[in-house]
């Protein structure tokens, strides 16, 4: 039998073979699955031959949900939460329902799985030590400049949700304020059938996007290479820290400390220490 809790879910983000073996056999036998819609959830369940009873649990709804959902916890049911694709919370709803449950004591378990954000980054050929997820700009162009010039000072590589409405327009956003030589990869409808990537500078990026209209359709994943956030760079500010911290500790020490604080790889920072003290 299953244990009773709050399961969180992840699900393919297009490509239905994407999904664990734990994820299908946890959303069939879970007494009750919360679902951001439940017509496009149940299209996932009758591929798998799940039966499971599926609750609306959306943006618009999830407060006035709470009681029922965590009334079903507290009553030892089970009960999975799934978005319309990928890992839930994730510019998903969710979160309410998952802080409820942890103010209350009840069990979370994370089932994980597919995640756009992930998948981008993982071959974007962009710096993966250190990155921000910042989701969707704003819709309205004041406030989407605002938030981008907020952000052009950012060491790390920037990683953006974009609809079709406004991926042009954001684009040449980005290339204004955050700098048109940018790099940037642009991760249209990741592994669904018209999945393409685009890389090159945001100048680059941009007119691909304005020049090509069927580069304007489906979802995307936009990333953006940090303000001077090359690796050696990484690795050179990782260094100095290493470099006053051994004053108090050894090399290996004073190495791991510095990669724990920066998220450099601690063999980057211990190479290049010990390269010091050869030639010293």
């Amino acid at each position: 039998m299953i244990e009773s809790g709050l399961y969180v879910v992840a699900t393919p983000i297009g490509n239905l073979e994407d999904i664990s073996y734990r994820a299908v056999r946890i959303l069939a036998e879970v007494d009750c699955i919360a679902a951001e819609d439940t017509r496009h959830t149940l299209n996932l369940l009758n591929h798998y031959g799940v039966k499971t009873l599926l609750q609306a649990m959306h943006e618009h709804n999830e407060t006035q949900m709470l009681p029922k959902l965590t009334g079903m916890l507290e009553a030892g049911k089970s009960l999975a939460l799934v978005s319309d694709a990928g890992t839930p919370l994730i510019s998903d709803p969710g979160f309410q329902l998952v802080r409820e449950a942890r103010k209350l004591g009840l069990p979370v378990f994370a089932v994980p799985g597919p995640s756009a954000v992930t998948a981008a980054l993982s071959i974007s050929g962009l710096p993966t030590n250190r990155f921000a997820f910042e989701g969707f700009l704003p819709a309205k162009s004041a406030a989407r400049k605002a938030a981008l010039e907020r952000l052009k000072t950012a060491s790390q590589t920037l990683v953006f949700f974009e609809s079709s409405h406004r991926i042009e327009e954001s684009l040449a956003d980005m290339s204004g304020i955050l700098g048109a030589d940018r790099e940037a990869v642009l991760c249209r409808e990741l592994t669904k059938r018209f999945e393409t990537v685009i890389a090159g500078s945001l100048r680059d990026v941009h007119a691909r996007v304005a020049a090509d209209a069927h580069q304007r359709k489906g979802e995307f994943v936009v990333l953006v290479g940090g303000r001077g956030s090359q690796p050696d760079d990484d690795v050179q500010s990782a260094l100095e820290l290493a470099e006053a911290l051994l004053e108090y500790l050894s090399t290996s020490q004073a190495a791991r400390v510095a990669a724990k604080i920066t998220g450099t790889p601690r063999r980057d920072i211990y190479s290049a220490l010990e390269k010091q003290s050869r030639n010293a």
